[in-house]
């Protein structure tokens, strides 16, 4: 007995709804591609109903989340028929990890950056607290018998020798870390970190080359991380969603959720390009 509940197979596919929204809206391929930054062969294959050139499941969800929100669906409406389509039984185990080993790649660099930075400003604070110390004492053994001729000083002269040792070490203040070590990244590099905070965002990194560093869609609390020596564009399919450290500084706002920005940034304080 039919419920009157209609099974996926009688309703328009996931394809045929996205290309007949973009029909609707007046839009064309490479229109949409432009907004989403989903390459048009992707795009005319997904309104095949072919997600095979996606990717994978991930990026596939991803992909067709921007471009229902570019034609003006309800990204959650197709998610939910797209998960009836294509039946969440034969859906791959969970993709986190591939993410988390992603974004763990890069770390190894920072704590490197850190631990050298540390280390340096250690070693130049105990060689001139050493030297320091070194030359106080000596100046006070020779000041001392220069004064006294006689081989036991007077309680005056001794009170003196006391003062002079005491106050050695303090003319030493020992300095306050750099900005760059307390931040954790290179002063003579450009680090950008991007996190997706909510929702997921396409995007893509070069570095000054023009070379491709990163291109795909992160999930809400995936992370990557961008280092070159003099720039990084990004571009972000859904700016709202992301929040991006730039050499070591967080940014408060990026863009608008579902806003397309294309950034650019070099080394010292964040600048917008």
């Amino acid at each position: 007995m039919s419920n009157g509940t209609s099974p996926a197979k009688d309703r328009p596919s996931v394809g045929r709804t996205l290309q007949q929204a973009r029909i609707d809206a007046r839009l064309t391929v490479d229109e949409v591609s432009s907004a989403t930054r989903v390459r048009a062969q992707i795009i005319h294959a997904i309104e095949a109903d072919d997600f095979s050139r996606c990717g994978g499941d991930v990026y596939a969800r991803g992909h067709i989340r921007m471009i229902a929100r570019a034609v003006g669906l309800d990204p959650a409406e197709v998610m939910a028929l797209y998960a009836e389509q294509e039946g969440e039984a034969t859906l791959p185990p969970p993709t986190a990890p591939v993410f988390e080993a992603e974004r763990i790649r890069p770390e190894p660099r920072r704590p490197n950056w850190t631990a050298a930075m540390v280390a340096a400003i250690v070693a130049v604070i105990a060689f001139v607290g050493f030297t320091f110390a070194g030359g106080g004492g000596d100046g006070s053994a020779g000041s001392v018998a220069n004064e006294s001729p006689s081989p036991s000083p007077t309680a005056e002269d001794g009170g003196e020798g006391v003062e002079q040792e005491s106050e050695a070490p303090p003319a030493d203040p020992e300095p306050d870390p750099s900005d760059e070590a307390v931040a954790g990244v290179p002063a003579d590099k450009v680090t950008v970190v991007a996190t997706v905070e909510s929702g997921s965002s396409w995007i893509s990194a070069k570095d000054a080359s023009g070379r491709l560093l990163f291109e795909g869609v992160l999930e809400d609390g995936d992370s990557q991380t961008f280092v070159d020596d003099e720039q990084i564009d990004l571009v972000l399919g859904n700016a709202g969603a992301v929040q991006l450290h730039v050499n070591g500084k967080p940014l408060e706002s990026v863009g608008e959720p579902g806003q397309v920005q294309r950034l650019t940034y070099t080394k010292g304080d964040p600048e917008e390009g």
